[in-house]
């Protein structure tokens, strides 16, 4: 049901309201299909970071496969994302085992026992920084 509000509520507002955004800080992704080629967009929460940075985590319901965005940002690092309205060209980076575990103290900073998403699907999460970048 919150995809299909998602949408709705973002058709409506034409994109500057998200359900989700009312709860948690949420953004859309706007990622290259690794395989289509065609642009992809993801309602996703995230983290923020100093300098406007972003976190995200591929987290998807902890089930057993990676989100397809993330195999998008892997194969092309360059996005945009929209927050209330406004576009945002990024870079993203997958982030490495040397820092996993500060960065999962940030995000479960924000969401208590998000970590548990990680536990339940039996793999290793992805977490990208978004970091904005000229246009």
């Amino acid at each position: 049901m919150m995809p299909a509000l998602e949408r709705t509520i973002g058709w409506l507002s034409r994109g500057r309201v998200q359900a989700s955004g009312l709860l948690v800080p949420s953004l859309v992704l706007h990622s290259t299909g690794a395989r289509s080629g065609l642009e992809r967009s993801n309602h996703l929460m995230y983290c923020p970071e100093q300098g406007g940075r972003m976190l995200v985590t591929g987290s998807n319901f902890a089930r057993d496969n990676h989100p397809t965005w993330t195999a998008n940002l892997l194969a092309n690092p360059h996005a945009a994302v929209t927050i209330r309205g406004h576009r945002i060209p990024v870079r993203a980076t997958l982030v490495g085992d040397d820092e996993r575990e500060e960065v999962w103290a940030r995000l479960e900073c924000q969401w208590p026992g998000y970590r548990g998403y990680e536990r339940a699907s039996g793999r290793t999460l992805r977490i990208f920084r978004l970091e904005p970048r000229g246009t």
